[in-house]
């Protein structure tokens, strides 16, 4: 998914302060998405949460691309998220909240990079636990609403492993044999799967933002 979004109505900058490593970083609001709700703000912590749980992304003195790319991603997660927040039943349990923090942390070189990057951006753990909590909350929704109803059809397959996969298998390793359809059959569903949730969550993503109300009061 190319995007997450955010929607609302933002006023004023925050006076509280948070550690950056040995930056004093005056935490402020940024936007809002669909102002009234209970995911509508966006500050600036969340955007340097964001960053410190992306890796090998610079925390000090971040640029404008790297926040701004921020802001957009978190955009469209609370636009996910406040859909998502209207089905009770797909909330994650304690297990998955602890597997899918594992997960994230592995995405990093070594434990303790994961954990300097938390302390540098006053990321609590309990403050972690509620981002990986909305996150699985938010794929949980997208699995409902569009992984279910994904139909993909013989044709679809035949398509793909013709146009795609054979002509990339054999840039990619010139004489070797190239698999079957019937081998990598499953292989290929699974890409052709994604690749619709993926459009489908793009095109849903385009339509909630026109409807929403975003409203950035401080760029960055």
């Amino acid at each position: 998914m190319k995007r997450f979004g955010f929607i609302g109505v933002l006023i004023v900058a925050l006076a509280s302060v948070s550690p950056c490593g040995a930056q004093q970083v005056v935490d402020k609001m940024v936007a809002t998405v669909n102002a009234g709700v209970k995911t509508d703000l966006i500050t600036y912590s969340d955007l340097m949460w964001q960053l410190a749980l992306q890796p090998n992304t610079p925390l000090d003195n971040p640029n404008s691309a790297d926040l701004n790319s921020a802001l957009n991603l978190l955009i469209d997660q609370r636009l996910i998220l406040q859909e998502a927040e209207k089905l009770p039943t797909i909330v994650p349990t304690p297990a998955e909240i602890r597997a899918a923090r594992d997960e994230l942390a592995r995405n990093f070189r070594t434990q303790e990079e994961f954990q300097d990057r938390l302390r540098r951006v006053g990321l609590t753990s309990d403050k972690i636990d509620e981002i990986v909590e909305h996150r699985l909350k938010m794929e949980k929704y997208l699995d409902f609403r569009f992984r279910n109803f994904v139909v993909i059809s013989q044709k679809e397959i035949t398509d793909y492993y013709n146009d795609v996969y054979v002509p990339r298998f054999k840039e990619r390793f010139p004489g070797r044999i190239v698999p079957t359809q019937e081998q990598i059959k499953d292989e290929i569903e699974r890409t052709l799967v994604e690749t619709k949730i993926e459009s489908d969550t793009d095109a849903f993503l385009d339509t909630a933002r026109n409807r929403a109300e975003i409203v950035i009061v401080s760029p960055v």
